[in-house]
């Protein structure tokens, strides 16, 4: 009878073994399916840069920076937008931008935010731009205040302009950084994480952040449903913007 337990047990342990085994294994397997899903921002154009840079190539630093919350700082610019989902509002983002970092990427951003740039006299920016592209635990895309589809390029150099540096990196949640379509073609689309996605490192260039409770905007805009392309079926836009 001591035997018959005996085996039992062992039958148990095998088990059990097999279903952490097996546990493991989806996991694995789930990691790699969200690393294909979660494919680079782009823009203009629609190319998409694939796998990942050698930090050697681009970077100019970084170190262990936690940039999702390094302490501000007072001298770097802070802008706004307040943003409506399904024409309700859902909220301001308070943004600090990385001028100490990436003064001409933060530059062209500001100007966006604040509508300075001009063509026949109408200002030219963010204000009443949709977030066009939203994938959840990864990203929310804007910017395209052309085409609202990830179609549209300028920046306030011209059409499109070079990589500064790859300084900052893509820490955590909350990161502001310029959508591409390959090395030095940043324009006018951005995205903002929504959480760490290192495999962008030394692609995209890291340049602001979200300061406080912005970042509940961010998970609201997040977490609306989507349809095809990752276009939220509920229209997301930037009601209002500018530079606190």
């Amino acid at each position: 009878k001591q035997a018959r337990e005996r085996e039992r047990e062992r039958e148990r342990e095998r088990e059990q073994n097999g279903e952490e085994s097996i546990f493991f294994f989806c996991l694995e397997v789930r990691e790699r399916e969200k690393r294909r899903k979660f494919r680079a921002p782009m823009s203009s154009g629609g190319g998409i840069v694939a796998g990942p840079t050698p930090a050697s190539a681009h970077s100019s630093g970084g170190g262990n920076v936690e940039w999702h919350v390094r302490p501000p700082n007072p001298k770097n610019p802070v802008v706004f937008f307040d943003v409506s989902i399904g024409g309700i509002p859902a909220g301001r983002i308070k943004m600090e931008l990385f001028a100490d970092i990436a003064p001409k990427t933060a530059e062209n951003f500001r100007q966006f935010c604040t509508g300075e740039l001009r063509k026949a006299g109408k200002p030219l920016g963010y204000k009443e731009c949709q977030f066009h592209r939203v994938i959840k635990d990864f990203m929310i895309q804007s910017g395209d205040f052309l085409k609202n589809d990830g179609g549209g390029c300028m920046s306030i150099y011209g059409h499109k302009f070079d990589d500064e540096n790859f300084t900052a990196k893509h820490t955590g949640p909350g990161l502001l950084s310029m959508a591409n379509s390959g090395p030095d073609t940043n324009g006018c689309q951005f995205f903002i994480s929504c959480a760490k996605c290192d495999w962008l490192d030394n692609k995209h260039v890291v340049f602001g952040r979200v300061l406080g409770d912005g970042l509940l905007v961010v998970r609201k805009i997040e977490n609306v449903a989507v349809g095809p392309n990752n276009r939220p079926k509920l229209a997301v836009v930037i009601t209002e913007c500018g530079e606190m």
